[in-house]
């Protein structure tokens, strides 16, 4: 009797003592707030469905392009003339276009340059610059009659007024613009001009005005280029010619069709050995950069690609090039070729030798995984751009080795997914393309060459610091308004964590990689917004996820789970332990328990993010038969908690 007594005693004076610890804590969650049901506004509309698919009345406009350019590569001149054909499926008529130049970012009044730190850096620009470029326009016509356009061009943007409207439904419209400007040596990290030994790298993007998108979210996508913000682009068939020195090897998005008039027997005989051949082939070695007969005689070359059904073209040239490909294999069967050029500077085993290697893994990789590469090439370049991504086409820094070089390879390739196939609007939502692409480049690192650049798992001691730290911003923020180093954590880190802890933590692999699939097949080469990925993840995991939604992409929410005390049931450890636990802060999460007694016996526990439901503490029986030794929440770390300390019990 007297043991029963102390039995009770000690049960309650814990049951106090757990009271009085839990009332200590103020916590600042509120599951009303995150949980509330009217996190999706409204239902289907005629384009898109409540399943986060296009409904039966999307629809989408197209853009073609027909381009001539030639580069001087003495002037860094680049002159052409395009001729954009633009089909009008939308329900209303277009009494003016928008068209985007780009360029002008780089012209010393541009809003872009106005935001340029007086006293700071940026990789989008230098305010203490004198490079002044942007676009020179000579002619706009108006092709059905030959007329001149009535135009205006506002920084960034031109507006083509028309005597009629484009009626809806399918009707077509022509316009041929001619056009000059200089390249810059460095233009905000997106293209530029890398000098080696063996002559000029030209990296050549957004370098042709191109059609705005016309979309049945916000009609008319005009807002200006400012160089954090990426692009927004109709998708279209291109063929483009590109006049450049003879001695000058060029590639570009999109397939050479008239290699005979532009490669040496030699080069064309590599080149259909590369298409058969897993191994990297030498299209033009180190050592043929300087022999002149490496490269038809005369004076210029006009170079012609074609490429389908995509939103973008670049393209790269130089006479300093070394060149090799490889053979791509492609689930269906098909096949593509994977390129690569780079000068003498970059060669190696330990370098760019490897880059063809790397391009074909990545393709391979994610071919497999998440929906077939769609382009007939994959070229990688080296150059001063450190990094950026086209259709077929990407610029790498010439400087990267080793496992950079494959990391900036297959980031930049995995933006083939995203925003190539699947066309956001980057430059609204930046983390739709580069946190996807984050988020499935962790598993192309495992994939490659049994995981030889594989990373070690992100220890969230540290990495919720970085990720949720009061310096940070949320994640749905356009680019251009986010602090430019914050950019890193809200546009790729974050998102990209996000979508790993979704997959390994809330839905496991089957169902996110299942849904998210879906979420690329469904919105392949059409303009999805973070609704539709929002709804189509529900719908297609069978999961209201519109909690995480809120919690880790519209705000900035922080996570602190607790543990507030750890009692016995009716004060016996035979009778299985009772562990408090308390959600602290904005954030609700699944609970890891893990635990382990004092014989040394040890378990987890997993509880869903439903127990927060309608609470901010939380009691759980553990089912031991003595005292326990240690109890710890995510013993593992892949929780952003911002207070780690208060994750652990230990007994006296």
């Amino acid at each position: 009797m007297i043991k029963q007594i102390i039995g009770l005693v000690l049960f309650f004076a814990l049951q106090i003592t757990s009271l009085a610890q839990t009332e200590k804590v103020e916590s600042k969650y509120d599951p009303y707030a995150l949980f509330a049901p009217n996190f999706y506004p409204v239902g289907s509309t005629i384009t898109r469905a409540a399943t986060g698919e296009p409904n039966t009345g999307y629809w989408q406009n197209k853009a073609d392009y027909q381009i001539n350019a030639s580069l001087n590569d003495v002037t860094h001149v680049i002159s052409g003339s395009v001729i954009i054909t633009y089909k009008n499926n939308s329900p209303h008529a277009l009494p003016f276009l928008w068209l985007l130049l780009d360029q002008n970012l780089f012209n010393k009044s541009s809003r872009g340059q106005a935001r340029m730190p007086v006293d700071g850096r940026s990789r989008y620009g230098d305010s203490k610059s004198t490079f002044n470029g942007g676009y020179n326009i000579t002619s706009v016509k108006l092709l059905y009659d030959n007329s001149n356009a009535n135009y205006i061009i506002n920084d960034t943007r031109m507006q083509i007024r028309l005597p009629k409207p484009v009626k809806p439904g399918g009707d077509v419209i022509s316009i041929k613009i001619d056009y000059s400007f200089e390249l810059p040596k460095y233009g905000a990290d997106r293209c530029g001009i890398l000098s080696t030994k063996n002559g000029d790298i030209f990296a050549v993007a957004q370098w042709y005005p191109r059609m705005c998108v016309y979309d049945d979210v916000e009609g008319w996508n005009t807002l200006p280029y400012l160089g954090p913000s990426e692009f927004y682009l109709e998708y279209g068939d291109f063929d483009v010619k590109l006049t450049v020195p003879a001695n000058h090897i060029v590639v570009c998005s999109g397939e050479l069709v008239n290699e005979k008039e532009v490669l040496t027997a030699t080069e064309q005989s590599r080149l259909a050995a590369a298409r058969k051949s897993d191994k990297t082939v030498m299209i033009r070695t180190q050592e043929e950069v300087t022999n002149p007969s490496s490269r038809p005689a005369g004076n210029t070359l006009t170079w012609h690609f074609k490429m389908n059904n995509a939103r973008d073209v670049a393209w790269a040239s130089s006479k300093s090039f070394i060149w090799d490909a490889a053979r791509i294999n492609l689930p269906s069967g098909k096949t593509a070729l994977a390129m690569s050029v780079y000068p003498a500077e970059s060669a190696g085993a330990k370098g760019w030798g490897r880059s063809t290697e790397y391009t074909k893994g990545s393709i391979e990789g994610y071919s497999k995984r998440w929906y077939e590469f769609p382009y007939p090439v994959a070229v990688n370049v080296a150059s001063n751009v450190g990094g950026m991504e086209y259709p077929g086409i990407v610029f790498c820094g010439s400087g990267a080795r080793g496992g950079g070089l494959f990391g900036v390879t297959d980031h930049e390739f995995g933006h083939t997914w995203f925003p190539m196939i699947v066309g956001s609007n980057e430059r609204k939502y930046g983390w739709m393309d580069e946190g996807f692409n984050t988020f499935i480049n962790t598993l192309a690192a495992e994939d490659f060459n049994n995981g030889e650049y594989k990373d070690q798992p992100m220890n969230m001691e540290s990495g919720a610091k970085f990720m949720f730290g009061s310096h940070t911003e949320p994640i749905f923020s356009t680019p251009d308004a986010l602090k430019e180093r914050n950019i890193g954590v809200a546009l790729y880190y974050k998102p990209g964590y996000g979508l790993t802890l979704l997959r390994d933590e809330i839905l496991g692999p089957d169902r996110f990689d299942y849904a998210f699939r879906e979420y690329i097949k469904r919105w392949a080469f059409k303009h999805p917004t973070p609704w539709d990925f929002f709804r189509t993840m529900d719908n297609a995991a069978g999961e209201d996820l519109s909690w995480f939604w809120k919690e880790w992409f519209i705000e900035n929410y922080t996570f602190d789970q607790a543990i507030t005390s750890v009692t016995y049931d009716r004060g016996n450890p035979e009778n299985g332990s009772i562990v408090t636990i308390a959600n602290l802060d904005r954030m609700a999460l699944p609970v890891n328990i893990s635990y382990e007694t004092k014989s040394g016996v040890k378990g987890t526990l997993k509880l869903p993010v439903e127990v927060w439901n309608n609470t901010d503490t939380w009691k759980v029986k553990l089912p031991t038969k003595e005292e326990l030794k240690l109890v710890e929440l995510d013993a593992a770390k892949v929780f952003p908690d911002i207070n780690f300390a208060n994750n652990v019990w230990k007994s006296n």
